[in-house]
């Protein structure tokens, strides 16, 4: 397995090794003592499974407060998607800032997210499955947005307004002012 830095240390690339034959196929995509090398060391509880229909499915930004913060692994099982993280942890020096990477089924890649991170992605192809594990459990009440588009991340999608598709929950997502008034990381 090889890991990789982006632009922003705590979010890493990882390509898991793919061993193919007449038969297919065989990957292991998670190994708790490859990833605690790479000083990634979760507990990951939970694991998720979503299918976007079309291109230009947008899902995010979002996060868990403490003490449900999560963790995140993602990896695309079918299809391909611009995977997005913006550092919302208000003492750290990339805060406000973002990291994206494009993650595949094509390219066999996976990102891992840290908790204190706000979290999306979009659809590049239709039919996209994206299968993530998280390191807490779903807590409704701890979960919440912040807007995709917000001018002040300017963050570099493959398309504007009237090209996604957003569930109602986050067309109402706050801003990152408003975040920024009252930081839960």
């Amino acid at each position: 397995m090889q890991f990789e830095e982006l632009e922003i240390p705590d979010v890493k690339l990882i390509f898991p090794k793919k061993f193919g034959d007449e038969r297919g196929f065989f990957s292991e995509t998670y190994n708790l003592e490859a990833f605690a090398k790479a000083g990634i060391d979760p507990q990951f509880v939970q694991d998720n499974h979503s299918l976007s229909s079309n291109v230009g499915v947008l899902r995010g930004l979002h996060f868990q407060c403490p003490p449900f913060a999560q963790d995140k692994l993602v990896r695309v099982i079918r299809g391909r998607i611009l995977d997005v993280a913006v550092d919302i942890r208000a003492k750290s020096k990339t805060f406000g800032k973002w990291v994206s990477t494009e993650i595949s089924a094509e390219d066999w890649n996976q990102i891992f997210i840290p908790a204190g991170f706000a979290h999306g992605f979009v659809t590049l192809e239709p039919n996209t499955e994206v299968n993530y594990k998280v390191s807490a459990p779903y807590a409704p009440e701890s979960e919440r947005a912040i807007m995709w588009n917000d001018p002040d991340l300017g963050i570099d999608w493959p398309f504007d307004e009237n090209q996604v598709t957003l569930s109602a929950k986050d067309e109402k997502a706050m801003s990152f002012a408003s975040y920024r008034e009252n930081p839960v990381f």
